[in-house]
C-alpha cells in the first residue's frame, strides 16, 4: 500500500505574498527555495517550509472570501492552531505581525480554562493560538 502523508496546508487568498509575509514573521518559517524574492509573475503561488519537516504551509492566489468567523457558527471551516508557549506574550507578538483579534482572553469571553484566542490573519482567515500545556 501507498504511504500517505499530509504535504502542505493551503491557503486562497487575494494577495499571496501579504499573507506569506504574515505567516513568515508569525512562524519564523523560512521560505521554499525559489520563493523569497518578490516576482510579480509568479506570487500567485508560494510555500512556507516547517522547520521541523512538517506539513508546509502555501498560499494561492484566489478571489475567494473566507467565511465570517463566530464561536456559534453553523458554517464549516479548516483553521489553523498555533500552539504558543504563553498565550499573553504571542498574543503581542501575533498582533504585531498583523493578527486582529476576534475573541477576548479566555477570562473576558467567560470561559477561564480555555487556554487559547482566536484570531483572523489580514486575509481574513480565522486561527488560534493555543497554549501548549505539558
Amino acid at each position: 500500500m501507498t504511504t500517505l502523508r499530509l504535504r502542505e496546508i493551503v491557503l486562497d487568498c487575494p494577495e499571496p505574498r501579504n499573507l506569506a509575509e504574515f505567516y513568515r514573521r508569525l512562524l519564523d518559517w523560512p521560505y521554499e527555495p525559489g520563493h523569497a524574492e518578490w516576482d510579480p509573475d509568479g506570487d500567485d503561488w508560494l510555500v512556507l517550509v516547517a522547520p521541523d519537516d512538517g506539513p508546509r504551509l502555501a498560499f494561492q492566489r484566489s478571489a475567494a472570501s473566507p467565511p465570517p468567523w463566530s464561536r456559534d457558527s453553523t458554517i464549516g471551516r479548516v483553521h489553523l492552531d498555533v500552539a504558543v508557549e504563553r498565550l499573553e506574550d504571542a498574543h503581542d507578538a501575533a498582533v504585531a505581525a498583523g493578527a486582529r483579534p476576534i475573541s477576548g482572553t479566555p477570562e473576558k469571553d467567560g470561559h477561564p480554562a480555555d487556554r487559547f484566542r482566536v484570531y483572523a490573519d489580514p486575509a481574513g482567515h480565522p486561527f488560534c493560538l493555543v497554549q501548549d500545556v505539558q
